[in-house]
């Protein structure tokens, strides 16, 4: 692999990206697919198209066409692992388009979610094992467990990139970060598939970020923070299929911003006794917002915050035995020490109040 098997394909797909955006935001406002503020959502303006998803959808597509040529990515069964994910990935992108302009409830999406899922894991994405990273066994899981595993590893981190999307640039700028790790680390596992969905990834959300970052001219909407979810946690799966040396925590680690923000919310609201799929505005990109006032500012922390856990998780893969045990311990102490500076273990039934202003986006929960 040379710098222009990577450059060449990146290119691709942010070109793309970023030339099919204004065309997709003429069309969105065409056809009605534009976001509707009321009070439960952070952004107050009206009209801004959504349906960004399908400009980010598109970079990919013809990035991953040009990156499987480049990587020359046909080992026997991968074919079969492009398939699951094409076509796992369009039903997503489907689902979001219909999503944003009908609104649709929750239930219903995750039935598509998960057979979005099932598709992929029919397809060969599947976590079928862990290692202990002190003595190096490793335990297979049983065929069931592992499509149970993974199902609910697809569907999390797809709506744990939703549930992000609540500040202009959030969702896209975290989600690059996270995708450039993660191909780092397939690069490390010698998955050229992999590397292949995560320069197409990366590639279309740089493409569409300037478009997307504070002030927004274009949301992604649920149609491209759910199809990049899946993306992100087929991309993972890629990565860690080959690290056998490790546990699963070099992707948790990667992933560990968007997974901490939906396993908060859904304590918070068991705790809170409200409805698992009720919007509010407890986020940690709210908590940042109160602290740093400025929606810029506390998507650039966000950024920060994010690539110091990516940075971790590439650390992580360097590390073996007792060493990445007392790493790992390290990590969960500052973690806990991050969360509580934050303020989300004292968490109260009134909802905080957000700065409203023109670089405020909108509140993205099911």
């Amino acid at each position: 692999m040379d710098a222009l098997d990577f450059l060449i394909p990146l290119l691709v797909a942010l070109c793309v990206s970023a030339l099919m955006t204004p065309v997709v935001a003429r069309i969105a406002r065409t056809w009605g697919v534009i976001d509707r503020p009321n009070e439960r959502k952070v952004s107050q303006r009206p009209e801004m198209p959504l349906l960004g998803g399908v400009a980010v959808a598109a970079g990919f597509g013809a990035g991953l066409v040009v990156a499987l040529q480049r990587f020359g990515a046909g080992e026997p069964g991968q074919g079969g692992s492009i398939a699951g994910l094409v076509i796992g990935g369009s039903l997503i992108l489907c689902m979001g388009i219909l999503d944003d302009r009908f609104g649709l409830s929750a239930w219903p999406k995750f039935v598509v979610q998960f057979f979005a899922a099932a598709i992929a894991i029919s397809h060969g994405f599947q976590i079928d094992h862990v290692t202990d990273p002190v003595s190096r066994t490793i335990y297979e899981f049983p065929g069931w467990l592992s499509w149970i595993v993974t199902g609910i590893w697809i569907v999390g981190i797809t709506n744990a990139t939703n549930l992000i999307d609540g500040l202009d640039g959030l969702s896209t700028g975290v989600s690059a970060i996270i995708g450039a790790t993660l191909t780092v680390i397939a690069v490390q596992a010698g998955q050229p598939l992999g590397v292949c969905i995560g320069v197409a990834l990366v590639g279309a959300l740089v493409g569409f970020l300037p478009f997307n970052f504070a002030p927004a001219r274009i949301f992604l909407g649920d149609t491209g923070a759910l199809f990049i979810g899946f993306v992100l946690a087929l991309l993972a799966l890629e990565g860690y299929r080959r690290v056998t040396v490790l546990t699963f925590v070099v992707p948790l680690l990667a992933l560990a911003v968007p997974i901490l923000d939906v396993t908060l919310s859904i304590i918070r609201r068991v705790r809170l006794r409200t409805p698992l799929f009720s919007a509010d505005r407890q986020h940690m990109h709210h908590r940042l917002l109160e602290t740093h006032g400025s929606p810029r500012s506390a998507v650039l922390q966000f950024y920060f915050l994010t690539a110091c856990f990516c940075l971790l998780a590439l650390s992580f893969t360097r590390l073996q035995g007792y060493a990445a045990a007392l790493f790992l311990a390290a990590v969960v102490v500052l973690t806990l020490r991050l969360l509580w500076n934050l303020g989300v273990f004292s968490l109260t039934p009134g909802e905080r109040s957000v700065p409203e202003g023109p670089d405020a986006v909108k509140e993205n929960e099911p």
